[in-house]
């Protein structure tokens, strides 16, 4: 379950289709970071770079032009080459004769060519598309490429006019997932549901939250996903109100919640789901009335959520079941109305509804068009997440606080409604608690 070789040649000859005829587009692929003296964090390729070609290496640069002369559709990839010493060292590298054979460029260099190609390729065109700081490296040589293409008038060399941000285009293309994309985006779902499932019946009183972490993990690798897609949160009892808590240090304790958000990546593409559950097994009547509040909202969120819908629209919604239900526990006061014009809420409900999802997990792509709430289309993939956070000091009755609860899922934008890819794993309380249960 892969993205096809000709899918990234079509996404490369779209992107050159929505820039203006006679333009120039650089784009560079990610590095490697240092993690300590001579030591790398595992690679992880810079989500334009893939989503264009699907490369796997570091330091590569695609360049790309719609110049006449290139028949409207020219890419070119500079990649490292082969080398028999590094490669001992380091792992194998495809080299730029297998790079544009298995990968479809028109031509690939090695690397060490890329800035005299710069300025002989980018000669004669009106437009220069880059990602202007995003990456110091790149910026610096297509400057200096300009610079010289701009000091020699009297060899008739002429450098691009206008310089365009590309991200904008490209990210628009990201944001509408192709069927393939779908695909890979639902295993990924189905692998990162099977792991909270597996969490749920692992979970008991003592366990450290970083040994649940590895549960989690373990159900990621086995299942083809080598690395989650962002940093894995297992927060227990007053930690779950913390909301990027990642330190997963502590032990769990009988009587308390744990709140686990984590989502598998899959050939790039993200999962991200949260599930908040009761160590023990059985939800406190506190811990049942938030949660069951939450669940609520997140329903109410999804009943809304179809294309011509806006994601502000299931937002609002949210709130006013929040609003409502914090009243009638008594964790606020007034009425539905003056509490979301206050935003008193935002006491226990701080963050938005959710977020774009995709090859980042934290996706890239306009909430707004134009000033406007953007309505939701087929093949955009976002997370619906409500929560309740009560803070361990907050002013309200002892029995809620330092109760922690998110409910967090990922949804397709179908051309009917939605499609939930994340709905094989529990939610309601008499399911996580039948679950919890019979793993006993």
């Amino acid at each position: 379950m892969h993205i096809s070789q000709a899918e990234f040649l079509q996404r490369r000859q779209a992107l050159l289709g929505a820039l203006p005829p006679n333009s120039f587009c650089v784009v560079p692929a990610a590095r490697l970071q240092t993690r300590s003296r001579d030591t790398e964090f595992p690679f992880r390729q810079d989500s334009d770079f893939y989503y264009l070609t699907g490369f796997p290496e570091p330091d590569a640069v695609l360049l790309m032009s719609n110049h006449a002369d290139n028949d409207g559709a020219l890419s070119i990839l500079f990649c490292l080459p082969k080398d028999k010493q590094a490669e001992i060292w380091q792992g194998r590298r495809v080299g730029p004769t297998e790079a544009a054979r298995q990968y479809g460029f028109d031509e690939a260099y090695a690397l060490e060519h890329v800035e005299d190609a710069l300025v002989s390729l980018m000669d004669g065109h009106d437009y220069l598309y880059f990602a202007q700081g995003h990456d110091a490296d790149a910026d610096n040589a297509i400057f200096e490429a300009l610079a010289t293409l701009r000091d020699a008038p009297k060899q008739s060399k002429t450098p691009p006019a206008s310089l365009c941000d590309v991200r904008r285009i490209i990210h628009e293309m990201r944001l509408i997932k192709s069927e393939a994309e779908q695909a890979v985006m639902r295993e990924a779902a189905r692998i990162s549901a099977n792991a909270h499932t597996r969490a749920m019946k692992c979970a008991t009183a003592g366990m450290k939250e970083y040994q649940l972490e590895a549960e989690l993990h373990h159900e990621f690798v086995f299942n083809g996903a080598r690395s989650p897609a962002y940093g894995t949160i297992v927060g227990s009892g007053e930690n779950a109100c913390i909301l990027h808590y990642t330190e997963n240090t502590d032990a769990m304790q009988d009587g308390d919640l744990v709140l686990i958000d984590a989502g598998a990546e899959l050939h790039g593409y993200a999962a991200d789901i949260t599930r908040t559950f009761p160590v023990s097994g059985r939800f406190s009547a506190p811990q049942r009335a938030l949660y069951d509040l939450v669940l609520r909202a997140q329903e109410e969120a999804l009943s809304i959520l179809k294309p011509g819908a806006t994601l502000k629209q299931a937002t609002d919604r949210t709130i006013d079941v929040l609003c409502e239900g914090l009243i009638a526990l008594g964790l606020l006061s007034g009425t539905v109305e003056e509490n979301v014009s206050s935003q008193a809420y935002r006491a226990f409900f701080m963050h938005g509804l959710g977020h774009w999802l995709g090859l980042d997990v934290h996706d890239v792509g306009d909430y707004k068009i134009d000033g406007q709430d953007r309505p939701l289309k087929a093949g955009m993939v976002l997370t619906v997440e409500p929560g309740l956070y009560i803070a361990p000091d907050a002013d309200v009755d002892e029995q809620w606080r330092g109760i922690g609860i998110r409910i967090e899922d990922n949804i397709l934008i179908t051309e009917t409604g939605h499609e939930n890819l994340t709905s094989s794993v529990v939610k309601s309380a008499d399911e996580i608690e039948a679950l919890m249960q019979s793993s006993k």
